[in-house]
């Protein structure tokens, strides 16, 4: 059974930063892409980042293109999302989420595609 659990969310001010992360189990991780989506308030889910099984290719929503940073830790069954100038339009719940099927690369699929964490809620307010 997957297993996605996030942290690192909180209450920051715009123009600061948060590393969120993803606990991963029941699968062997390495296998699957992994991402990261958002959902604002009031609003649908969004893809945010997105990383390939390998690790070789990465992809990001143009809102967040040379703010946020996706990496993966297949050692420890981890992927991370650094956010940097971080501003009101990024508050949200963000979602781990990891490819249903092995071998993907990047890119945002469906989010039946995905196997979906909790969500950890970041909140960029001064």
């Amino acid at each position: 059974q997957v297993q996605l659990a996030e942290s690192g969310g909180g209450l920051v001010q715009p123009g600061g930063s948060l590393r969120l992360s993803c606990a991963a189990s029941g699968r062997t991780f390495a296998y699957y892409g992994m991402a990261w989506f958002r959902q604002p308030p009031g609003k649908e889910r969004e893809f945010v980042a997105g990383i390939s099984w390998i690790g070789d290719s990465t992809n990001y929503a143009d809102s967040v293109k040379g703010r946020f940073t996706i990496s993966r830790d297949n050692a420890k069954n981890m992927v991370h999302l650094q956010m940097n100038s971080l501003k009101p339009d990024d508050t949200a719940v963000y979602f781990c989420a990891q490819n249903r099927d092995a071998g993907r690369g990047a890119q945002a699929l469906g989010v039946m595609e995905y196997y979906w964490g909790k969500g950890t809620l970041v909140t960029v307010s001064s």
